[in-house]
């Protein structure tokens, strides 16, 4: 881990999830905590097109069967992108 400190806090000191501290261990941490916004699907006006799959940075888009049927929450960020990226706008970002 880095020597990382900033006003006395150490690295060491951060509660889990603070900090990924390996790659492939992201999994194991929920990150959805700082969210302010979060997607709310429209079924209605959802044409599975699995945009919002590709292009969420942190594959928080829940898909089965081919088709978009949630989120997971606790690894979602509120960034917004599958909103953005939706071409039927079938995404709102809401508050939390």
């Amino acid at each position: 881990m880095t020597k990382w400190n900033y006003k006395g806090i150490k690295a060491k000191d951060l509660p889990k999830g603070a900090v990924i501290p390996e790659g492939g261990t992201a999994a194991d941490y929920e990150t959805g905590g700082w969210r302010t916004k979060h997607p709310v699907l429209d079924k209605e006006k959802c044409i599975n097109c699995l945009f919002c799959y590709a292009f969420c940075p942190d594959s928080s888009v829940i898909v089965e069967n081919g088709k978009v049927v949630g989120f997971d929450l606790k690894h979602c960020k509120g960034c917004g992108i599958c909103a953005f990226e939706c071409p039927k706008d079938a995404i709102n970002m809401e508050d939390e």
